[in-house]
């Protein structure tokens, strides 16, 4: 079947799972946003120890998702892995080690003879939700915005120095948080997650002080999150894209080329604008029939982000457009032509694929199932297992 497809045919459908894959992701980043509202909406031991097992009980969908993205980007487009992967590494670094005091929060926060104490991991959890999230979002910007690099394949063929990427930003990666484009759809990612978090926690948890400063929360994060999304998109469809010749590959500043790309992809335009309203509607409903809603606004801003995500991810890597552009040599710029596996990886690999549905059908039922009860202080008391 997929021995059939062109490599074209296959390199777009490999994208098409990455986006879809790291749209989960930031939908996912739920975990990571309720990890940050731990202070603010509980006040007492018990409301702490409520927040943290309602968000332990999924941490490690998002953990597994992250994993299962950056893989099947390796696997994928090589290219990019090794350029991003190898280069911005103090950006990785930084975040891998943000995942993994959460792993360890969650696993050491209720053990007994904690010498660190529970407020310790309560902080290390805090820091993996705020960092973690600012800095993926910064990194997924830089698919807009480019990095420096240079990429010479010709390489390959030095037995002395047989390296195909370099990078060329003095601090590998964490320069993306110098560009304020950047900065903006990191902090757009991080009052999002907060925004899911609420709403989670508005699902999830059956306790009224919780739930009424959860509201108060749902409206705060809202404003700020609508304000650096509207400054990104607005200045990313006003902004120089980098355009690539379908014939000879060539890569040139083209003006309004994100606006052009989605007046050329009209489903992608649609995608777009049904997930932004989604994500608004998920948070409006909440806030206006608080007592009869508040537990459904997740239903509609969660598939909302995926598909706004997804869209985002879409208008980076398809009609002719470099999804990861070097701002040091604009011809090394990667694009899903140029960066991909072979033929023959793809095709296999594209018959793997084909578990994904059933994988995804498995993380639907064993969601339902976790959360058939919400949980509350009394739960809190009769629970064996608790983070």
């Amino acid at each position: 079947m997929f021995e059939s497809l062109s490599l074209l045919t296959l390199q777009q459908y490999w994208w098409l799972i990455i986006s879809l894959l790291g749209a989960i992701l930031v939908f996912l980043m739920f975990v990571q946003g309720g990890q940050t509202l731990i202070f603010q909406l509980g006040k007492t031991e018990t409301e702490k120890k409520i927040l943290v097992n309602s968000l332990g009980r999924k941490w490690e969908f998002t953990f597994t998702t992250l994993v299962t993205f950056g893989g099947a980007f390796f696997a994928s487009f090589p290219l990019f892995y090794s350029t991003s992967f190898g280069g911005a590494y103090w950006v990785w670094i930084v975040i891998l080690f943000c995942f993994i005091i959460q792993a360890v929060s969650y696993e050491f926060r209720s053990k007994p003879n904690n010498f660190l104490g529970q407020k310790t991991y309560e902080i290390f959890l805090f820091i993996n939700g705020a960092l973690g999230t600012i800095l993926i979002g910064a990194a997924v910007s830089t698919f807009f915005t480019g990095s420096q690099f240079s990429i010479h394949k010709e390489n390959l063929a030095e037995l002395a120095n047989p390296v195909i990427s370099q990078w060329k930003g003095a601090a590998h990666g964490l320069e993306a948080v110098l560009n304020w484009h950047n900065v903006a759809l990191g902090l757009a990612v991080f009052f999002l997650a907060r925004i899911l978090g609420t709403l989670y926690f508005m699902n999830t948890v059956d306790e009224k002080a919780i739930l009424g400063r959860a509201k108060k929360q749902l409206l705060i994060n809202a404003i700020p999150f609508l304000v650096f999304f509207l400054v990104y998109v607005i200045a990313l469809i006003l902004s120089k894209g980098f355009a690539v010749d379908p014939i000879n590959g060539t890569v040139s500043m083209e003006d309004f080329k994100y606006l052009h790309n989605l007046l050329a992809m009209p489903v992608v335009l649609i995608l777009f604008l049904v997930g932004v309203v989604l994500v608004l509607w998920g948070i409006i409903l909440p806030l206006w029939k608080f007592e009869k809603s508040a537990s459904k606004g997740i239903w509609f801003a969660g598939p909302g982000t995926i598909l706004t995500v997804f869209s985002l991810f879409l208008l980076a890597g398809f009609n002719h457009t470099s999804y990861y552009p070097s701002t040091y040599d604009l011809q090394s710029s990667l694009t899903i032509m140029n960066s991909s596996s072979s033929h023959y990886t793809l095709t296999a690999m594209s018959y793997v694929s084909l578990l994904v549905p059933f994988i995804l059908a498995y993380i639907w039922y064993a969601w339902r199932s976790i959360n058939k009860k919400k949980i509350d202080a009394a739960e809190m008391e009769t629970e064996e297992h608790t983070y």
